[in-house]
C-alpha cells in the first residue's frame, strides 16, 4: 500500500514530462531531477521514475530516428531528380529538374509529419495515463520502452 505522497509525487513525476511544451528538453529534464531526489525514499517512485525517463528517452531515440531516415530520403529524392553537368570554365550547371519523381518528396514530408504527430499524441495521451495509474497508487509500463535505466 502506496502513501498519498508517494502516489503524488510519482503522478507529478509522470507529468513533469509535460513541460517539453514550456521548456526544450524538460521532458528529459524534470523527471530525471524529480526521479534522482526522491528515488531512494520509495520504490513505487523508483520504480516509476525509470519507467518515465525510459519512455522520454525511447521517444526521443524513435524521433531522431525518424528525422535522420526522413532527411537522408529527402536529399537523395531531391539529388536523383537534378541532373549535374559540368559547363566549361568548371562550373556546374543544373539542368534538367524533374517534378515527375517530386511528389515522392511531397510523399515523405506528409508521411514523416503524420508519423511525428502520432508519436507526440500517443506521448500526450499515455502520460496522462501514467500519472492517473500512479495516482491510484498502481504502477504502469509504458508500451514500446527501451529499458535504459535498469
Amino acid at each position: 500500500m502506496e502513501t498519498t505522497t508517494n502516489k503524488n509525487l510519482a503522478t507529478l513525476l509522470q507529468l513533469s514530462a509535460l513541460t517539453q511544451y514550456v521548456f526544450p528538453f524538460g521532458n528529459l529534464i524534470f523527471p530525471a531531477l524529480l526521479w534522482s531526489l526522491k528515488r531512494n525514499d520509495s520504490e513505487f517512485i523508483d520504480y516509476n521514475g525509470k519507467q518515465a525517463i525510459n519512455f522520454q528517452l525511447s521517444l526521443f531515440l524513435y524521433s531522431f530516428v525518424l528525422i535522420i531516415t526522413g532527411v537522408l530520403i529527402f536529399i537523395y529524392t531531391l539529388m536523383d531528380n537534378i541532373d549535374f553537368k559540368m559547363r566549361y570554365g568548371g562550373d556546374f550547371l543544373i539542368e534538367d529538374f524533374s517534378m515527375g519523381k517530386i511528389t515522392w518528396l511531397v510523399m515523405i514530408g506528409i508521411v514523416a509529419c503524420c508519423i511525428a504527430v502520432a508519436l507526440k499524441v500517443a506521448e500526450f495521451v499515455l502520460i496522462i495515463y501514467a500519472s492517473v495509474k500512479n495516482s491510484k497508487g498502481e504502477k504502469y509500463n509504458y508500451p514500446l520502452t527501451i529499458s535504459f535505466i535498469r
